[in-house]
């Protein structure tokens, strides 16, 4: 996605927000026009996502350890794991996002 300040951020981070979201979001022109109340929704979107895979890491071994084949269930926690720090990241770049809507400017550091 181009930085804040270049021209046409905007609409790629409309692109990757609603790529975040449910498909069925796309359909609501409210939140193509206006950014601000899309990254505002698809922050507790991900924040709920987040939830359920901590949740899912919790309570797999009790809920699927019976049902599940040998091996399963640690393949699982690792696809859960990683899941996880997959949506944790886009929760951090959707906080980015609105700063950036709000003006906020950005100093690189090292």
């Amino acid at each position: 996605m181009p930085p804040p300040g270049v021209r046409g951020w905007q609409t790629a981070a409309v692109s990757w927000l609603l790529d975040l979201c449910p498909p069925d979001y796309r359909g609501h022109a409210v939140l193509r026009r206006h950014p601000a109340a899309l990254a505002w929704l698809a922050e507790r979107h991900v924040t709920a996502q987040v939830e359920a895979m901590r949740q899912a890491y919790r309570t797999v071994r009790v809920d699927l350890s019976e049902s599940l084949p040998e091996g399963t269930i640690d393949a699982l926690l690792v696809c859960l794991e990683h899941e996880g720090l997959r949506l944790r990241a886009a929760q951090r770049a959707i906080v980015l996002i609105r700063e950036a809507m709000d003006g906020s400017i950005f100093v690189e550091r090292l």
